[in-house]
């Protein structure tokens, strides 16, 4: 029979499923699933072994949902896994908590070798101490993430999440990472806050990522910072959780769900102006301190005085950044580092 015969044919009975069925659902009507790795390392709430930060595990997933994702947890063995001590009142982690599929699918997460990677729009690594001890061995994750991103996908990563990407290579043979844009936990922050791990890590990662090829920047230690590559998105430490999702979620077409800032955000942004030069951060936060954190204002400043390689313009900004936080978060320790770094730098007392 003549294929034009068949279409006649066939036309009115096609018509009639249209009609009976609906239209087709077009792409963007399709579901979009994002999955969300975990390092499934953690022991005793990171005591005993490091394990994931639920910080990033919050944020990311709130992006995701909130941008209109259906967001899935997976783990190398799947599971329970264990994250290291967090606050569950910061506004994030209680909203994430409050999630009952959330809190489900944490509860049990996809071992990976349930996971394919057609499954979903996007992958992104959460970071966490732990993950530089199992994510970057795990063969299953590797074929994952190398078959995800051949296929078109999109590949996330924060903080030491991109340790993921360090062994990863295409069916050529060539570094999945090699030439691209991409930061992590950079060797500075290791420094200041990874004494106990540290010791134990394989390797640097900042070191690591270099040495795979990838074009390692980074911004001042805690600053929120994100580079987007070619279908590759990292963040440098857990302040850059939110931004990274969003980078993500454009990448995949999609515009972000507006939010508010959270606290911790609002206030590493506030000190980024200072450390910049920009005038009248007291004053902005004057208007309205509720929304910022002045714990983590006061602990940037102090971190910054802690650093051995600071010259005497750096410890002035940290000077500056521990008085910005100080008429609101009256501190016995606070106020001695202040009183003590004036008295390195050879300044008067404050007034407040």
């Amino acid at each position: 029979m003549k294929p034009d015969v068949v279409m006649r044919l066939l036309f009115p009975i096609l018509l009639a499923f249209c009609l009976v069925a609906g239209p087709l659902p077009s792409l963007a009507e399709q579901p979009r699933k994002v999955l969300l790795v975990v390092s499934g390392f953690g022991l005793d709430g990171g005591q005993l072994r490091p394990g994931y930060e639920f910080d990033e595990l919050s944020q990311a997933y709130l992006v995701f949902r909130n941008s209109g994702f259906d967001v899935e947890i997976a783990s190398p063995r799947g599971g329970e896994v264990v994250a290291d001590d967090y606050d569950a009142d910061k506004p994030y982690n209680a909203q994430f908590l409050a999630d009952g599929m959330a809190t489900a699918r944490l509860a049990s997460t996809r071992p990976l070798e349930a996971v394919k990677a057609s499954e979903f729009a996007g992958i992104f690594i959460v970071g966490g101490k732990g993950a530089m001890f199992d994510l970057p061995y795990d063969p299953v994750l590797k074929a994952l993430l190398v078959d995800h991103y051949e296929a078109g996908g999109v590949l996330g990563a924060v903080c030491h999440g991109p340790v993921a990407f360090t062994g990863l290579t295409n069916a050529s043979g060539a570094r999945l990472i090699n030439n691209q844009p991409v930061t992590a936990f950079t060797n500075e922050e290791t420094k200041l806050f990874g004494e106990k791990w540290v010791p134990h890590f394989p390797f640097v990662l900042e070191d690591e990522l270099v040495a795979t090829g990838a074009r390692f920047a980074e911004a001042e230690p805690m600053m929120p910072f994100v580079q987007v590559g070619d279908r590759i998105v990292t963040g440098q430490n857990p302040n850059s959780t939110a931004l990274a999702a969003e980078a993500m979620v454009r990448l995949l077409g999609v515009e972000p769900a507006a939010r508010d800032l959270w606290a911790d955000e609002r206030s590493l942004m506030l000190v980024g102006r200072l450390l910049e030069g920009e005038t009248g951060a007291a004053e902005q936060l004057a208007t309205e301190p509720e929304l910022y954190d002045m714990p983590l204002i006061a602990m940037y400043g102090y971190y910054r005085m802690l650093d051995k390689t600071a010259d005497a313009k750096a410890l002035a900004q940290g000077l500056a950044v521990m008085e910005l936080a100080a008429p609101y978060f009256d501190h016995p320790q606070l106020l001695q580092a202040i009183g003590d770094l004036r008295a390195r730098l050879a300044q008067p007392a404050p007034s407040f």
